[in-house]
């Protein structure tokens, strides 16, 4: 398929890197850049799409000049050992209507995933998540979705599509191809007590922002089940990050991001990124757009140190632990890798439910474990259960 013409090719400068700087990471990828052939996108890794879109946001208008700001700060950035096999495709053409370019964007992720690349979308607004789902719908394919997101980003069943409504769209779409969803960072006097009793009813996961910050490790379980992840850099506090028309005082510190989309990047699972909301307008010397690229830098770095260890075929490489709870009959299968040392857990499933095969391992970690130990179930296990049953 020609996807060629839904590019704008990048300018030469600046995005054509000097020839001297051998260590930096825009000489290690490959760019469509004026007058150069399209590149061969299936020969790659990993392949960049810039998407200027705001006519979707919400009190960020102007976020459409984001992906341009973070690709010079990006490709400044030095390289390491990694053997580089990276695509920059260049900007989305916006289409004459917003739906326009959800549905290029959608073909072109389609096309993109069917050949094995992994997808890095530079937004634009974060409806433009809504496109990435849809993508997976055409593959047929039932997936996870994770945000890092201060809100739910629900909107009203009525209300159009926008970057505070796409994921009830998401929801709601027929036919359904979304076996959960989580959220990372949520603060609660954004979201209100009945959007999370709501998340509990729908056996989706979230993972407040306090709990971030006291034990960020247990985000990677969520992370590491994730096939899209969508991040909105107002998640991030405005000191951190005040390049974004809705940033606040409180959320993420500029490390945890970073940490987050490394353990992103590491999973074995994970197919597309969105990283949505920077504003230029907004931000401070740059700063929001310097954190993008490094925490595109570790979204790449997690990608080339993936361990290859899920257990969903093979057991091997993996210590086995059963844990019967008396209290209630159940009995867990737990999978210890033994090259990462990262946790799964097993859950049954009906046969009529084949299409949810991908889904009966369970990311964990070690204190889920714990909890089955001392007789609980472990909620993640419990969602899951209730989802497969």
């Amino acid at each position: 398929m020609d996807i060629a013409s839904y590019f704008r090719p990048l300018e030469r400068s600046p995005f054509e890197s000097e020839e001297e700087q051998k260590n930096i990471l825009g000489n290690k990828i490959i760019k469509n850049l004026e007058g150069s052939p399209f590149p061969e996108y299936a020969n790659y890794q990993l392949a960049i799409i810039g998407v200027g879109e705001d006519r979707g946001s919400v009190r960020n208008d102007g976020c459409a000049d984001a992906p341009d700001r973070v690709r010079e700060k990006l490709y400044a950035l030095k390289t390491t050992t990694h053997p580089y096999r990276i695509v920059d495709l260049g900007n989305l053409i916006p289409g004459a209507e917003l739906q326009d370019t959800y549905a290029a964007l959608t073909t072109i992720m389609v096309e993109l995933l069917r050949n094995g690349v992994f997808v890095i979308i530079l937004g634009g607004s974060q409806d433009l998540t809504y496109a990435q789902y849809v993508a997976y719908q055409k593959l047929e394919e039932t997936i996870n979705i994770v945000a890092v997101d201060s809100k739910f980003d629900l909107g009203a069943t009525d209300e159009p599509i926008s970057s505070e409504s796409f994921l009830g769209k998401i929801v709601l779409h027929e036919p359904n191809f979304l076996f959960n969803f989580s959220n990372i960072g949520y603060q609660t006097y954004f979201v209100g007590t009945d959007q999370v009793e709501l998340m509990d009813k729908l056996y989706f996961d979230s993972y407040r922002l306090g709990q971030v910050h006291k034990d960020i490790e247990e985000a990677e379980p969520i992370v590491r089940n994730a096939d899209v992840l969508s991040f909105d850099m107002s998640s991030i506090r405005q000191s951190d990050a005040p390049g974004t028309g809705n940033s606040t005082p409180n959320g993420l510190y500029g490390e945890e991001a970073c940490q987050i989309v490394r353990y992103a990047g590491m999973s074995d699972k994970l197919s597309s990124f969105g990283l949505y909301e920077i504003n230029p307008l907004f931000d401070n010397h740059d700063q929001t757009s310097h954190l993008a690229a490094q925490m595109i830098w570790y979204l790449i770095d997690g990608y080339y140190n993936r361990k290859k260890d899920v257990p969903l075929k093979s057991k091997t490489g993996f210590t086995k632990f059963h844990v019967a709870l008396k209290n209630n009959g159940h009995e867990i299968a737990f999978y210890k890798s033994t090259r990462s040392e990262r946790w799964w857990m097993e859950v049954p499933y009906p046969n009529a439910k084949s299409r949810y095969h991908r889904h009966h391992l369970v990311p964990c970690s070690y204190k889920d474990y714990e909890t089955a130990c001392s007789n609980e179930l472990p909620e993640r296990w419990w969602a899951a259960f209730q989802k497969l049953s």
